[in-house]
Protein backbone atom coordinates (compact mmCIF):
# COMPACT_ATOMS: atom_id res chain seq x y z
CA UNK A 1 0.00 0.00 0.00
CA UNK A 2 2.65 2.33 0.67
CA UNK A 3 4.68 1.73 -2.48
CA UNK A 4 1.25 2.21 -4.44
CA UNK A 5 0.74 5.58 -2.45
CA UNK A 6 3.88 7.03 -3.33
CA UNK A 7 3.56 6.29 -6.80
CA UNK A 8 0.52 7.31 -7.11
CA UNK A 9 -0.55 11.36 -8.41
CA UNK A 10 -1.48 13.57 -5.95
CA UNK A 11 -4.85 14.41 -8.35
CA UNK A 12 -5.55 10.65 -8.22
CA UNK A 13 -5.27 10.52 -4.60
CA UNK A 14 -7.45 13.21 -3.85
CA UNK A 15 -10.15 11.99 -6.30
CA UNK A 16 -10.08 8.35 -5.43
CA UNK A 17 -9.16 8.19 -1.02
CA UNK A 18 -12.38 9.64 0.19
CA UNK A 19 -10.83 12.73 2.86
CA UNK A 20 -7.51 12.29 1.20
CA UNK A 21 -7.83 16.35 0.43
CA UNK A 22 -7.92 17.25 3.93
CA UNK A 23 -4.29 15.46 4.67
CA UNK A 24 -3.32 16.66 1.33
CA UNK A 25 -4.24 20.38 2.52
CA UNK A 26 -2.26 19.82 5.76
CA UNK A 27 0.87 19.78 3.99
CA UNK A 28 0.44 22.13 1.34
CA UNK A 29 0.83 19.40 -0.95
CA UNK A 30 -1.09 20.47 -4.46
CA UNK A 31 -3.40 18.39 -5.89
CA UNK A 32 -5.34 20.55 -7.88
CA UNK A 33 -2.73 22.76 -10.63
CA UNK A 34 -0.40 20.09 -9.61
CA UNK A 35 -2.46 17.01 -9.56
CA UNK A 36 0.06 14.88 -12.02
CA UNK A 37 3.23 14.81 -9.43
CA UNK A 38 3.64 11.84 -7.94
CA UNK A 39 3.14 11.91 -3.88
CA UNK A 40 6.58 10.26 -3.85
CA UNK A 41 7.83 13.64 -5.79
CA UNK A 42 5.85 15.99 -3.69
CA UNK A 43 6.95 14.83 -0.58
CA UNK A 44 11.21 14.56 -1.54
CA UNK A 45 10.54 18.40 -3.03
CA UNK A 46 9.00 19.01 0.26
CA UNK A 47 11.26 17.59 2.22
CA UNK A 48 8.05 15.73 4.26
CA UNK A 49 8.76 12.39 6.27
CA UNK A 50 6.81 10.20 3.24
CA UNK A 51 5.93 7.20 6.31
CA UNK A 52 3.91 10.28 8.38
CA UNK A 53 1.96 11.42 5.34
CA UNK A 54 1.06 7.40 4.09
CA UNK A 55 0.46 6.37 6.77
CA UNK A 56 -2.73 8.91 7.77
CA UNK A 57 -3.54 8.56 4.12
CA UNK A 58 -3.65 4.34 4.95
CA UNK A 59 -5.77 5.59 8.18
CA UNK A 60 -8.57 7.06 6.02
CA UNK A 61 -9.45 3.09 4.38
CA UNK A 62 -13.36 2.45 5.71
CA UNK A 63 -13.62 0.10 8.56
CA UNK A 64 -15.74 -2.61 8.11
CA UNK A 65 -19.34 -2.22 9.12
CA UNK A 66 -20.39 -6.26 8.60
CA UNK A 67 -20.80 -7.40 11.64
CA UNK A 68 -24.07 -8.16 13.34
CA UNK A 69 -25.14 -5.07 15.27
CA UNK A 70 -27.74 -6.32 16.81
CA UNK A 71 -26.44 -9.30 18.49
CA UNK A 72 -24.28 -6.64 20.59
CA UNK A 73 -24.59 -5.33 23.89
CA UNK A 74 -26.54 -1.55 23.82
CA UNK A 75 -23.91 0.11 25.00
CA UNK A 76 -21.24 -0.83 22.53
CA UNK A 77 -23.38 -0.04 19.49
CA UNK A 78 -23.91 3.10 21.08
CA UNK A 79 -20.13 3.85 21.79
CA UNK A 80 -19.34 2.59 17.84
CA UNK A 81 -22.18 5.11 16.32
CA UNK A 82 -20.17 7.70 17.90
CA UNK A 83 -16.64 6.60 17.38
CA UNK A 84 -17.21 4.96 13.15
CA UNK A 85 -19.94 7.94 12.62
CA UNK A 86 -20.18 11.01 14.80
CA UNK A 87 -16.55 11.61 14.97
CA UNK A 88 -15.81 10.89 10.93
CA UNK A 89 -18.97 13.52 10.04
CA UNK A 90 -16.96 16.61 11.77
CA UNK A 91 -14.22 15.21 9.82
CA UNK A 92 -15.85 15.05 6.01
CA UNK A 93 -18.59 18.28 6.54
CA UNK A 94 -15.90 21.14 6.81
CA UNK A 95 -13.61 19.86 4.05
CA UNK A 96 -16.53 19.44 1.63
CA UNK A 97 -17.77 22.63 2.23
CA UNK A 98 -14.01 24.41 1.65
CA UNK A 99 -14.02 22.35 -1.92
CA UNK A 100 -17.43 22.97 -2.23
CA UNK A 101 -17.16 27.04 -1.90
CA UNK A 102 -13.62 26.59 -4.08
CA UNK A 103 -15.82 24.77 -7.30
CA UNK A 104 -18.13 27.41 -7.29
CA UNK A 105 -15.88 30.48 -7.05
CA UNK A 106 -13.96 29.19 -9.91
CA UNK A 107 -16.62 27.35 -11.84
CA UNK A 108 -19.46 29.56 -11.27
CA UNK A 109 -19.84 30.24 -14.97
CA UNK A 110 -19.88 26.95 -16.43
CA UNK A 111 -23.23 25.75 -16.83
CA UNK A 112 -22.76 22.17 -14.84
CA UNK A 113 -21.48 23.78 -11.47
CA UNK A 114 -23.57 23.12 -8.48
CA UNK A 115 -24.58 26.46 -7.52
CA UNK A 116 -25.98 26.19 -4.10
CA UNK A 117 -24.15 23.27 -2.90
CA UNK A 118 -21.53 25.09 -0.41
CA UNK A 119 -24.90 26.62 1.09
CA UNK A 120 -26.73 23.33 0.99
CA UNK A 121 -23.72 21.25 2.62
CA UNK A 122 -23.24 24.07 5.21
CA UNK A 123 -26.96 24.03 6.03
CA UNK A 124 -26.46 20.23 6.16
CA UNK A 125 -23.56 20.39 8.70
CA UNK A 126 -25.56 22.54 11.08
CA UNK A 127 -28.24 19.97 11.55
CA UNK A 128 -26.11 17.68 11.56
CA UNK A 129 -24.12 18.78 13.94
CA UNK A 130 -27.18 19.84 16.47
CA UNK A 131 -28.73 16.67 15.47
CA UNK A 132 -25.48 14.42 17.16
CA UNK A 133 -25.24 16.46 20.00
CA UNK A 134 -28.46 16.05 21.18
CA UNK A 135 -28.31 12.31 20.64
CA UNK A 136 -24.25 12.43 22.58
CA UNK A 137 -26.02 14.66 25.61
CA UNK A 138 -29.58 13.17 25.89
CA UNK A 139 -30.44 10.33 24.11
CA UNK A 140 -27.15 8.20 24.21
CA UNK A 141 -26.81 8.54 27.98
CA UNK A 142 -30.17 7.28 29.04
CA UNK A 143 -29.66 4.21 26.22
CA UNK A 144 -26.62 3.36 27.88
CA UNK A 145 -28.35 3.17 31.46
CA UNK A 146 -31.19 1.15 30.01
CA UNK A 147 -33.99 4.30 30.44
CA UNK A 148 -35.39 2.34 27.28
CA UNK A 149 -39.03 3.58 28.30
CA UNK A 150 -38.12 7.21 29.02
CA UNK A 151 -35.84 7.37 25.70
CA UNK A 152 -39.14 6.71 23.49
CA UNK A 153 -39.66 10.18 23.14
CA UNK A 154 -36.30 11.76 22.38
CA UNK A 155 -35.81 8.52 19.86
CA UNK A 156 -39.17 9.88 17.86
CA UNK A 157 -37.43 13.44 17.37
CA UNK A 158 -34.18 11.54 16.13
CA UNK A 159 -36.19 9.64 13.63
CA UNK A 160 -37.89 12.90 12.16
CA UNK A 161 -34.59 14.26 12.04
CA UNK A 162 -33.37 11.37 10.32
CA UNK A 163 -36.52 11.57 7.49
CA UNK A 164 -34.82 15.32 6.90
CA UNK A 165 -31.15 13.86 6.54
CA UNK A 166 -32.48 11.88 4.18
CA UNK A 167 -34.26 14.63 2.09
CA UNK A 168 -30.95 16.54 2.20
CA UNK A 169 -29.62 13.79 0.68
CA UNK A 170 -31.84 13.72 -1.76
CA UNK A 171 -31.18 17.12 -2.47
CA UNK A 172 -27.46 16.63 -2.91
CA UNK A 173 -28.31 13.91 -5.48
CA UNK A 174 -30.39 16.79 -7.30
CA UNK A 175 -27.56 19.43 -7.31
CA UNK A 176 -24.31 17.17 -8.45
CA UNK A 177 -26.33 15.14 -11.31
CA UNK A 178 -26.20 12.07 -8.87
CA UNK A 179 -23.03 12.80 -8.02
CA UNK A 180 -21.90 12.78 -10.96
CA UNK A 181 -18.67 15.38 -12.19
CA UNK A 182 -18.95 16.87 -15.67
CA UNK A 183 -16.04 15.56 -18.35
CA UNK A 184 -13.38 17.97 -17.78
CA UNK A 185 -13.96 18.73 -14.35
CA UNK A 186 -11.10 19.32 -12.11
CA UNK A 187 -9.16 16.98 -9.60
CA UNK A 188 -11.09 19.33 -6.67
CA UNK A 189 -14.24 19.18 -8.33
CA UNK A 190 -13.81 15.10 -8.64
CA UNK A 191 -12.25 15.28 -5.44
CA UNK A 192 -15.91 16.86 -3.92
CA UNK A 193 -17.71 14.35 -5.68
CA UNK A 194 -15.83 11.41 -4.40
CA UNK A 195 -16.36 12.76 -0.74
CA UNK A 196 -19.66 13.30 -0.74
CA UNK A 197 -20.32 9.94 -2.12
CA UNK A 198 -18.58 8.72 1.07
CA UNK A 199 -20.69 11.19 3.25
CA UNK A 200 -23.76 9.68 1.81
CA UNK A 201 -22.81 6.11 2.54
CA UNK A 202 -21.54 6.91 5.71
CA UNK A 203 -24.61 8.65 7.10
CA UNK A 204 -27.11 5.97 5.22
CA UNK A 205 -25.28 3.59 7.62
CA UNK A 206 -25.34 5.47 10.29
CA UNK A 207 -29.18 6.39 10.03
CA UNK A 208 -29.87 2.74 9.28
CA UNK A 209 -27.80 1.62 12.27
CA UNK A 210 -29.93 3.72 14.52
CA UNK A 211 -33.11 3.37 12.73
CA UNK A 212 -32.94 -0.65 12.54
CA UNK A 213 -30.73 -1.59 15.21
CA UNK A 214 -30.51 0.83 18.22
CA UNK A 215 -34.25 2.25 18.49
CA UNK A 216 -35.17 -1.43 17.82
CA UNK A 217 -33.50 -2.17 21.22
CA UNK A 218 -35.67 -3.09 24.14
Amino acid sequence: MTNDLLNTSLGEIAVQLAGATRVLRQYKLDFCCGGHVTLADALTKKEIDPEEVVSQLNALAQPDDTQDWSSKPRAELVDHIYERFHILHRQQLPELLKMARRVEAVHGQRPECPVGLADHIAVMSRELEDHMQKEEQILFPMLKQDMVAQAAGPIRVMQMEHDSHGDALERLSELTDDLTPPPGACNTWRALYTGLESLRDDLMEHIHLENNVLFKVT
